[in-house]
């Protein structure tokens, strides 16, 4: 049996968020990223461009099963930072990110509390600030149909809140859709049943998208 594949989510924009803590700064970058080495050189990045910071936390998870995670608490109490970064991304549910939050030492101590509260809000903070979507397994079809049929799919396609990708117009009409791949079956019955078995549907490619009824 086929393992059904989960929507993820994802960010459709990098962001930056900043708060402060008993006069610490806790400045969080959050960027898109695709690979670990994606995830290091940003890291890199943010440590030159605050290379007069105390410290620069960080946290990532790449693939859509969050197959590769990393954190580092870069000089802050072990578990202070890295690791409550990473569990903000992961309760998230929020695949392909990386962050890093670059702390401004404002001469009073947090504590160990403290700092894990800090470091947490910082990455919402940031998260904030980041156009978020959700990742759907889904169906490409194409759809061939006569002119009789036309409007019985249209009708059919907006009472399922399928928008048309492409349409075609020749000798017969070719209409492309894009949907969440578990609704393919009945789909599929109901487009064959309005048009009485005349269409003629086909498995363009299935593919993970971004669902936009789904997005913020």
């Amino acid at each position: 049996m086929e393992q059904i594949k989960e929507p993820y989510r994802v960010l459709l924009s990098d962001g930056v968020g900043e708060i402060v803590e008993k006069k610490s700064r806790f400045i969080a970058n959050v960027r898109i990223v695709h690979s670990e080495a994606e995830a290091t050189a940003f890291i890199e990045e943010m440590k030159k461009k605050y290379w007069d910071a105390r410290h620069n936390c960080s946290a990532f998870v790449i693939g859509e099963k969050a197959e590769l995670t990393r954190c580092s608490d870069d000089g802050e109490p072990s578990g202070t930072a890295g690791r409550p970064m990473l569990e903000v991304l992961m309760g998230e549910g929020i695949r392909n990110v990386a962050v890093v939050v670059t702390r401004y030492f404002g001469g009073i101590l947090l504590g160990t509390g403290g700092l894990v509260r800090a470091y947490t809000q910082a990455v919402k903070e940031g998260l904030s600030q980041c156009k978020k979507g959700v990742m759907c397994y889904g169906t490409r079809l194409s759809i061939k149909v006569g002119y009789t049929d036309i409007g019985k799919i249209q009708y059919l396609l907006g009472q399922e809140n399928i928008p048309i990708e492409n349409s075609e117009y020749g000798e017969n009409v070719e209409f492309t859709i894009l949907f969440p791949e578990s609704m393919e079956k009945d789909l599929i019955k109901k487009m064959t049943e309005v048009t009485n078995a005349r269409a003629k549907i086909s498995v363009v490619e299935r593919l993970y998208f971004v669902d936009k009824e789904k997005s913020d």
